[in-house]
């Protein structure tokens, strides 16, 4: 029991970037193959709760014929769509909301909130849905048993389950057939320094950047200003989830 439990705890250090790389395949249960590399992040460069990275999301400046953060997500993470929108694998997807009463209506991204009190953690039989320190929420595909609970408990419909093999990874993205995946708020551009892809797409956009990444936990941050100076929803704050994605305009 010591012995699985020490494997499952490298399994971890390694996904989190502090223990050694690994390369190459690495076969998980039948049917289940996954792709894993080693992390540009130094391993040493500890990840720490001094920061907590999130979303500001303008729905004002979001365009109902633009999906151009859902395509870099997509070509980003190496997801392949099926023609099955009912199984797809689909990390940001967009959303119409409409006022029954004036029948006003506004666009908006959704994806994986990244909560500070994520319910897909607590209800993870195995610990493979877990939250960094610095507020992103992942799954570790080495024991992530596809029991799909998680996506039951997420009130944001944010997780998908891999049905089909999974080719043509992207390396710095791990998938596997027979798991569950979702927005990592490009964890492997994070730990770069670089920004998720999907604000990067949509800071080209006519309509200008919608999608603002930053520090939450820095009152000196661009995004930390504005929802310091402007008003913000977080969706379901009813749920007190602390979700690392605000909205404005909703």
């Amino acid at each position: 029991m010591s012995e699985q439990k020490n494997q499952i705890d490298e399994y971890r250090r390694s996904f989190l970037g502090k223990g050694a790389a690994l390369a190459g395949l690495a076969t998980l249960a039948p049917g289940v193959i996954l792709h894993t590399v080693a992390r540009a992040k130094p391993a040493d460069e500890a990840i720490t709760g001094k920061v907590r990275w999130g979303f500001l999301i303008d729905a004002n400046k979001c365009a109902e014929n633009c999906d151009a953060c859902v395509r870099a997500c997509d070509e980003e993470n190496g997801i392949t769509k099926f023609g099955r929108p009912e199984t797809d694998a689909q990390w940001i997807r967009k959303v119409t909301l409409r006022n029954k009463q004036t029948n006003h209506t506004i666009n908006l991204p959704m994806m994986c909130q990244h909560c500070a009190h994520p319910p897909c953690v607590d209800v993870c039989p195995t610990g493979a849905s877990f939250k960094r320190a610095d507020g992103i929420v992942l799954v570790d595909k080495h024991i992530c048993i596809g029991c799909r609970y998680c996506m039951m408990a997420c009130p944001y419909k944010a997780r998908s389950f891999i049905h089909e093999t999974v080719t043509d990874q992207n390396p710095d993205v791990p998938r596997g057939k027979g798991t569950v995946e979702s927005c990592t708020l490009c964890v492997h551009r994070v730990d770069r320094g670089e920004t998720p892809a999907c604000a990067e797409a949509c800071a080209k956009t006519v309509e200008g950047p919608a999608i603002l990444f930053g520090d939450l936990n820095d009152p000196n941050s661009e995004i930390s200003k504005r929802l310091a100076s402007e008003p913000s929803t977080a969706v379901r704050a009813d749920f007190r989830l602390d979700p690392g994605v605000r909205y404005q305009g909703i």
